[in-house]
């Protein structure tokens, strides 16, 4: 039985429902980011040897090492999914949007030591990194290459190294389809 969560982020990635068949058994069988989402929920619904191992499998092949212990929303969307990084303890909201070379992680010393949580509706960027006990908040969209260890409000567009806010309304617009 195919869970809630991952039917959600089956249609944000597809763009169609999950439906028992074979278009949807060959989508999951040719699209590995479908397979990983998949996997990932099961395990985090209950964790067993092979799982772990097939994680592991994939982190080495893709670059995708979204942690176990990561708390993620309905409707993850992973785009150009390689060498994505999510730490342990990180907190994604409903339809998050990750991008080939992301970093979601810890600061291990400071005033900000710990991990992100982030909103609903956000879109990082190609090469975009988050870090520290920050929280960003719904509607954003942190651009390509962006460096973000700061705070950032709802409706908000975050661009450069060190990254700089700017207000908009619907920062998302048109890079998050299919909201669940």
């Amino acid at each position: 039985m195919m869970n809630s969560s991952f039917k959600d982020d089956y249609l944000r990635m597809t763009g169609t429902e999950y439906r028992v068949g074979i278009k949807s058994v060959i989508q999951i069988l040719f699209s590995f980011q479908i397979r990983y989402v998949r996997l990932w929920r099961k395990a985090n619904q209950k964790m067993t040897v092979l799982r772990k191992l097939r994680l592991l499998r994939y982190a080495r092949k893709y670059g995708l090492e979204i942690s176990p212990g990561a708390k993620i929303g309905k409707g993850l969307y992973l785009g150009h999914p390689y060498n994505i990084t999510v730490a342990s303890g990180v907190v994604l909201g409903n339809n998050v949007n990750l991008h080939k070379g992301c970093t979601i992680g810890r600061e291990n010393r400071g005033a900000r030591e710990g991990v992100p949580t982030i909103g609903s509706c956000v879109a990082v960027g190609i090469n975009a990194t988050v870090i520290g006990n920050i929280h960003i908040g719904n509607d954003v969209m942190i651009a390509p290459n962006s460096f973000v260890n700061f705070n950032v409000p709802d409706h908000s567009v975050v661009v450069g190294n060190p990254g700089v806010i700017h207000q908009k309304e619907e920062a998302t617009t048109g890079y998050i389809a299919f909201k669940v």
